[in-house]
């Protein structure tokens, strides 16, 4: 009997000259802080990173459970905004926290102003964290629009 292992197939052969597309970097959550005063004002910073630079969204105002996930959101358009030099006109339309599948998930909405029309929908699970959710959620719903944007930079 002979046996299958005895023999190798040897590994294909490929051309030393592969041509593989570069890798493309992208925009990156980088770190956030959402700080509370005694007198209820918060403060929500986001910063992203791309090669290297950062770019760091902040907003203020008064601390309300929908308030905070709105300046959270705020926040971080904001850096998406300084990181695009202001061409991509983003809005944000709402924000909602909702109980779904035992999980609390942050949806937002927002528009781009120069495609009229387009609603960019995004979400996040944040039973830890809501503020910093919501965030993630506007990142997860630019994500689309950020690649087309690098893509063309």
């Amino acid at each position: 009997m002979s046996n299958a292992m005895e023999h190798e197939t040897p590994a294909p052969q490929f051309p030393a000259t592969v041509d593989t597309p570069p890798k493309t970097e992208r925009l990156r959550f980088g770190s956030f802080t959402f700080t509370r005063s005694p007198a209820g004002r918060c403060t929500v910073e986001v910063e992203l990173e791309y090669g290297g630079k950062r770019f760091t969204g902040r907003t203020e105002g008064q601390s309300s459970p929908i308030g905070d996930l709105r300046l959270g959101a705020e926040a971080a358009m904001q850096a998406v905004e300084l990181f695009a030099q202001g061409r991509l006109g983003l809005e944000l339309m709402g924000i909602k926290l909702v109980r779904a599948f035992d999980a609390n998930v942050v949806v937002v909405s927002c528009t781009q102003r120069a495609a009229r029309g387009t609603r960019l929908v995004g979400c996040y699970l944040a039973d830890r964290d809501p503020v910093r959710g919501s965030a993630l959620a506007v990142l997860n719903a630019t994500n689309r629009v950020m690649g087309n944007y690098l893509m063309t930079r």
